[in-house]
């Protein structure tokens, strides 16, 4: 069961429904017996970190995330924010992320930047390593955001450019995050979500 987390962040019905039109069913949830039997997770979100963040542990879900993650090795995909989680913590905010990916989650500068922060509409992406997600070639996803992970991130296996470069995608093991939105972004979407759930 492929269970999407539900924090009270972010169009999590987009994802379900995506995941649908490719032949698979998705279950939103933040019933913590529906994610203790979750075969693969999804977290996704659009906002601020420390909310993010402040809603897993209201909701008792972070350590069952931790646990799910981390001891059960269940692969899950972070989206947007739900990637920005997974750093160790973030310029936005003061709260401490999962620390599965060790990066702080920087602010774009708008001096650095070829286009208006935030970051909105689409982009390629360039795989720079081999992975099991997704990219055979360059690739074009929608974006939305005003923060990013660094492009040294040891655990990059693409990037993306708006006058810097930056890490558009991560792969660690089980876990992977991407800065984009899948659900946003058409057929490369699609493919991106059949990849994950067919693992």
């Amino acid at each position: 069961m492929i269970v999407i987390i539900d924090y009270k962040i972010g169009n999590m019905l987009a994802i379900k429904n995506i995941i649908a039109n490719i032949g698979h069913e998705a279950l939103i949830s933040n019933n913590i017996k529906d994610i203790s039997l979750a075969s693969k997770l999804i977290l996704s979100g659009v906002g601020a970190y420390d909310n993010g963040i402040n809603n897993l542990k209201k909701l008792n879900l972070f350590e069952l995330i931790e646990k799910k993650v981390l001891i059960d090795k269940t692969p899950i995909l972070g989206i947007c924010l739900g990637m920005q989680l997974m750093a160790n913590n973030s310029e936005e905010g003061e709260q401490t992320g999962f620390g599965w990916i060790d990066a702080t989650v920087k602010q774009f500068e708008k001096e650095s930047c070829t286009t208006s922060i935030p970051v909105m509409g689409w982009n390629y992406i360039e795989n720079i390593k081999p992975n099991t997600l997704i990219f055979q070639e360059k690739q074009r996803y929608y974006f939305a955001h005003s923060y990013y992970f660094p492009k040294e991130t040891k655990e990059s296996i693409a990037i993306a450019n708006v006058g810097i470069d930056y890490c558009a995608a991560f792969q660690k093991e089980n876990i992977f995050g991407v800065q984009f939105h899948p659900e946003k972004s058409h057929n490369y979407g699609k493919n991106l979500f059949r990849k994950f759930c067919e693992m």
